[in-house]
């Protein structure tokens, strides 16, 4: 009996763990407190990530808040909330959300980032100025942001400082000018200004640039003189230079030296390192000067010879307008035709080219142009009208009435444009014998004319 017992108990000691693992649900979760908690942190976790990532930024928040509820220790959520804040431009809400990630981790520089924008979009010059000496320990970039900053805050001392401080470090770029000048001119510091660059000069003395500007900057507050002297001490410097030029022959024109600005004049418009805005410049004053002083136009056609091939549209238009007003019509024209096969589509000119070809009696090339013209531009009504005066006087009367009232219908409160359109309908009608038209149309353009 005792035996059997026995072996009763020794078969259920050795069932006793299939048993037991028989009753476990590993598919069950866990019931304990903390297995809940993070549960939950994590649902809510990703449900803030996906309202942030549809844009539903209140939501998110929502989330990201109950996940602090659970657990606040990681300063990422709320700088979660405080993008999401910053979308929904609740910028006092996306401050004291960030204040709080830097404060559990200061040297986070994305932290500080998204912080500093919501005092940029403030305009919290201040507090910005304070976040972004903090960022200038990540990155020198910053340190630009922060000169933009002092000008706002009106500390163009600390300003000018930071800007040396950068020029030592990476040289001189044209960004970090824009802000110094910008401080220069609000202080009205000329002086510094100029000795800025004279001191750029002495530590880059083959720098044709900073003799350039320092030229530019003498023009502008009219010390000429030390603007002269700047020039000629590049030329020693760069006997070869070509920059220089476009400085010494506006001295050169002021002086009455003028054999000495037609050279430079000429090494500037036959120049491969000037920009052609610049060459247009130059071409300009001395139309200006030519159409003053008549007895050097000799000269404006040997330095408009050098550069017939390579002038832009903006030289061409100034030789137009200069020949058009010493009323050498077909040399002007010339000019306007040369702008238009660089710019077919320039509307002005192509007006004007018409207009003055009008004026010299060239119907047929007016018939022409103003037809294709007519296809770019079908509802400008001079164009109808310079084809309906063309064909008129080239006795066209039918052609004449089509464009002249083809056109009509583009006229738009304009009383002169009107008034020609109906003298010209007149003599359109006229050529073909339509008497009472030609009559009708007579009083109707007399009745738009001014009273006296």
């Amino acid at each position: 009996m005792y035996k059997n017992w026995a072996i009763v108990v020794v078969i259920l000691v050795l069932l006793a763990p299939s048993y037991v693992m028989a009753q476990i649900d590993y598919n069950k979760r866990p019931d304990d407190d903390l297995g809940n908690v993070e549960d939950s942190f994590q649902e809510y976790f990703f449900e803030a990530l996906k309202q942030k990532g549809i844009e539903n930024y209140q939501r998110s928040i929502d989330a990201f808040e109950k996940c602090i509820a659970l657990d606040d220790s990681d300063p990422t959520l709320y700088f979660e909330i405080g993008k999401n804040y910053n979308k929904l431009k609740n910028f006092g809400a996306a401050e004291t959300a960030l204040k709080k990630a830097v404060e559990k981790d200061p040297e986070n520089e994305w932290f500080l980032d998204e912080l500093y924008h919501v005092y940029i979009q403030q305009d919290d010059i201040e507090k910005a100025v304070k976040t972004a000496k903090q960022l200038v320990k990540h990155h020198p970039d910053y340190k630009q942001d922060l000169v933009s900053l002092y000008i706002k805050a009106e500390k163009y001392n600390d300003a000018i400082k930071l800007l040396d401080e950068l020029d030592q470090e990476f040289g001189v770029n044209t960004d970090r000018d824009y802000l110094r000048n910008q401080v220069y001119n609000l202080t009205g510091k000329d002086k510094d200004r100029i000795d800025n660059l004279k001191e750029r000069i002495s530590i880059e003395p083959n720098n044709e640039n900073h003799y350039l500007t320092l030229i530019f900057r003498y023009s502008e507050i009219g010390k000429k003189d030390e603007a002269f002297k700047t020039a000629q001490q590049l030329l020693k410097i760069n006997p070869d230079s070509q920059l220089v030029h476009l400085a010494l022959y506006k001295f050169y024109l002021d002086e009455d030296k003028v054999d000495d600005a037609v050279h430079s004049m000429k090494i500037v418009l036959t120049s491969n390192e000037i920009a052609p805005n610049a060459k247009s410049k130059v071409l300009k004053d001395f139309v200006n000067f030519v159409y003053q002083n008549p007895e050097y136009q000799n000269l404006l056609v040997e330095v408009t010879a050098l550069v017939d091939d390579d002038k832009d549209a903006k030289s061409l238009l100034e030789l137009a307008q200069y020949y058009l007003k010493e009323g050498d019509k077909e040399k002007a024209l010339s000019y306007y035709e040369e702008i238009l096969k660089q710019e077919p589509n320039n509307f002005t000119v192509l007006r004007d080219c018409l207009l003055l070809q009008l004026d010299l009696n060239k119907n047929k090339e007016v018939v022409k142009r103003s037809e294709e013209a007519l296809e770019l531009y079908p509802a400008q009504p001079i164009l109808y009208l310079v084809n309906g005066v063309a064909y008129n006087q080239l006795e066209n009367g039918d052609a004449a009435i089509e464009a002249l009232e083809s056109g009509l219908d583009y006229i738009i409160e304009d009383q002169k444009m009107e008034l020609d359109f109906y003298t010209q309908l007149s003599i359109a009608y006229k050529l073909i014998n339509n008497i009472s038209k030609s009559e009708a149309f007579s009083k109707k353009a007399e009745a738009l004319k001014p009273k006296q």
